[in-house]
């Protein structure tokens, strides 16, 4: 094999797709990149078993086939050529000879043979969603996956799809964040994607509204095709939790509040709560004010602003990392928060309408703290 190609377009590409390569694998080939030329172009391509990442960009191709480097090493030489062209060739044994400008390497490559196959996608399930519009959804709902293997099936977030609106529903078993939008669609549908291809596919998508991402799902693979890139990732098994059943139907009251307000007295309570000092965050509501206050071993907080909360006053505790995390994820200037009992979760929505909610479990209080 034997092309030339721009050594910044190369660096891009490898850049990305080195994101599926396995860090550590006993499968050697798995920690590299593979690259086959096809016709003007060179496929490249990463993949760990569990997510891929592929595409392709222009080259000069002499001499057809295909080659695995390793990823680090290869990535590094690349980043480091001093032209803007690099000249490539394998060699039978897979020595492999990279040249630009005056600079020259030459490496031991892997046999393509060893490279696994990457699932073929087909299906007619396929839908079309602005870039914008799904890297939003993502970002506001991946802080409440859960980062614990005991339960897989919360590692994962939940897409639903149907003729009117696509939702994706994510929950760790002390929060749960959902986001609904109006889409047009010809088929129903739901699968849970793992919470690092997620992250990967936020990465790659722009928000730009007029940019596309095409969706194709099977039973067990989803595939994304954003900017060039196409990304391949196993389907996270399981049964869902109802989350229906876990939204109160009950809290009838409702407090419009600043978001930036919150964030910032959650934060100040935060200064004295660490992993190791950890106590809840209590937020009294009531008496047409918010009052905050935390006390740990390392001293006291209090914080209090006026709101429309009712006259008879409810103390609630929280966690405060799940505080910052569901108030950060808040996309308007105001937001309502709607309460019941002091063991009822609080549900977060925007200040009109229900396109996103946040569900925060309260953390029970003891009677006797100050």
């Amino acid at each position: 094999m034997k092309f030339k190609c721009n050594r910044e377009m190369l660096s891009d590409a490898i850049g990305k797709v080195s994101r599926a390569v396995s860090p550590r694998s006993t499968i050697a080939a798995l920690e590299g990149i593979y690259f086959r030329t096809e016709e003007s172009s060179l496929y490249i391509c990463g993949y760990n078993l569990e997510m891929g990442i592929s595409t392709k960009i222009l080259a000069n191709i002499y001499e057809e086939g295909c080659i695995v480097l390793s990823s680090k090493l290869f990535c590094d030489i690349v980043r480091r050529m001093p032209g803007d062209e690099l000249e490539i060739n394998c060699s039978e044994n897979f020595i492999t000879t990279i040249k630009s400008s005056d600079a020259e390497y030459s490496i031991i490559g892997i046999s393509p043979s060893d490279f696994p196959e990457l699932p073929v996608i087909e299906s007619d399930r396929k839908i079309s969603l602005s870039q914008g519009l799904l890297k939003s959804m993502i970002g506001q709902t991946l802080f409440a996956v859960s980062d614990n293997d005991a339960r897989p099936v919360y590692t994962g977030s939940l897409f639903e799809i149907s003729e009117d609106k696509i939702r994706v529903v994510s929950v760790d078993g002390f929060r749960l964040a959902m986001r609904t939008e109006p889409v047009v669609s010809t088929f129903s549908t739901s699968f849970i994607v793992p919470k690092k291809t997620l992250e990967e596919i936020s990465r790659l998508m722009e928000d730009d509204d007029d940019k596309r991402v095409e969706i194709c799902s099977t039973r067990r693979h989803i595939e994304f095709v954003i900017n060039g890139c196409i990304i391949i990732s196993r389907l996270i098994e399981g049964e869902f939790l109802d989350y229906n059943n876990a939204i109160p139907q009950n809290n009838n009251t409702e407090i419009r509040v600043n978001t930036r307000r919150m964030i910032e007295a959650t934060e100040r309570m935060s200064l004295l709560i660490s992993d190791a000092i950890k106590s809840p965050v209590r937020c009294v509501f009531g008496n047409n004010a918010i009052n905050f206050n935390c006390r740990t071993a390392i001293g006291a907080a209090t914080d209090r602003f006026a709101a429309d909360a009712p006259n008879e006053a409810i103390e609630i505790g929280f966690n405060n990392r799940y505080l910052m995390d569901a108030f950060r994820a808040v996309s308007t200037d105001q937001m309502r928060l709607v309460i019941g009992t002091p063991v009822t979760p609080v549900k977060v929505l925007p200040p009109d309408g229900e396109n996103f909610l946040f569900l925060l479990l309260p953390v029970r209080l003891q009677k006797n703290a100050e």
